[in-house]
């Protein structure tokens, strides 16, 4: 072998131990300092947005990695609950009673919502309670990391996580958030009612009039926007929102593969075997639901309001704690006022 041939060999070998070492040396990174996707990303948002691509590269420098947060996404505790258990979490006395003080705070701003956005009070103090409660826990972790993490290092939700970081930047620029200081969910959603970035841009409001959608400082512009956001969403105010049911014969199980959209009138559901407890109008359209107890599933009914809950967040069993939640809430708050029939 020719010297040439043998310095052309170990110059190769070189240049591949050395591009292996660049390899290690960024995945050990823990922030996006010249992450590829990281870098993609800034291009574009250079290029779409107008942001300072020197700007944009000194936050991703700052951003890091979270491999706490990747450990959330892949086993979150929801899935791994039955009804009786995820029941216990929110159906609490702490959470109830802190619902009335919420309501009693700020029953007039609830009042205004209610009148001029349509949504029932009670559900709005109850979607609250259950995010945050009540302002509480609003997230411990830099919406920049979770988002960036969730981006760039997740890729079966890679698509959906670089539109939320893209929003969020947008969001920052809008409402003159600090992007090195939020905080938030591990999943990047923030303030008292949990918006994800492109809700917050697409249904805050600025219900105080002050010329800025805060949902952390603002109880105007936190109660306005959950109540907007309902809206949107096609709440019906004072209508039902879901009723136990007796099930019999063999033909419910198929009702219950139709999901939990509502799908189908009273009328029909109770020749296929489903009774409300309560009485309804037939021409009302629900959808059978089940709910697993201790001893036994038990089944319900949802309607369009409870469906509308399930935008909010896709679990029939969030819906349902918001929705007892809601009405333990409203039961203490009128019996502590005096407002009960």
């Amino acid at each position: 072998m020719s010297l040439h041939t043998i310095k052309a060999v170990f110059c190769s070998i070189l240049l591949t131990l050395l591009a292996a070492c660049s390899t290690v040396l960024a995945t050990a990174r823990d922030d996006y300092h010249s992450h590829p996707q990281a870098d993609a990303f800034i291009e574009r948002m250079v290029k779409e947005h107008a942001f300072s691509g020197e700007e944009l590269a000194g936050i991703f420098d700052a951003a890091k990695r979270r491999d706490d947060i990747l450990e959330l996404m892949r086993k979150p505790a929801e899935k791994r609950l039955r009804w009786f258990e995820y029941r216990k979490i929110f159906l609490t006395r702490s959470r109830i009673d802190g619902g009335v003080a919420f309501w009693e705070k700020h029953a007039d701003t609830l009042t205004d919502a209610q009148a001029e956005l349509g949504v029932d009070p009670q559900i709005i103090v109850a979607i609250i309670g259950v995010e945050t409660r009540y302002g509480g826990n609003t997230g411990r972790h830099r919406v920049i990391d979770a988002l960036s993490t969730l981006a760039f290092d997740y890729p079966p939700r890679s698509s959906f996580f670089t539109g939320e970081l893209e929003q969020f930047l947008l969001l920052a620029r809008e409402e003159d958030i600090d992007l090195m200081e939020t905080t938030g969910s591990y999943a990047g959603a923030m303030g008292y009612g949990q918006f994800i970035p492109s809700s917050y841009r697409r249904y805050a409001v600025d219900f105080d009039k002050d010329g800025k959608r805060d949902l952390w400082n603002s109880p105007r512009d936190i109660i306005g926007s959950v109540a907007n956001y309902f809206r949107a969403h096609g709440w019906e105010t004072g209508q039902p929102v879901a009723t136990r049911a007796e099930v019999s014969g063999d033909s419910y199980p198929a009702v219950l593969e139709l999901g939990y959209k509502p799908n189908t009138v009273l009328d029909a559901l109770r020749h296929e075997g489903i009774t409300p407890q309560q009485k309804m109008p037939d021409e009302m359209t629900a959808a059978l639901i089940q709910f697993d107890q201790q001893d036994g599933p038990e089944y319900w009914l949802g309607f369009n309001n409870f469906y509308v809950i399930t935008r909010y967040n896709h679990s029939p069993l969030y819906a349902m704690a918001v929705y007892q939640l809601s009405e333990e809430i409203r039961a203490a708050y009128e019996a502590a006022n005096g407002t009960n029939d």
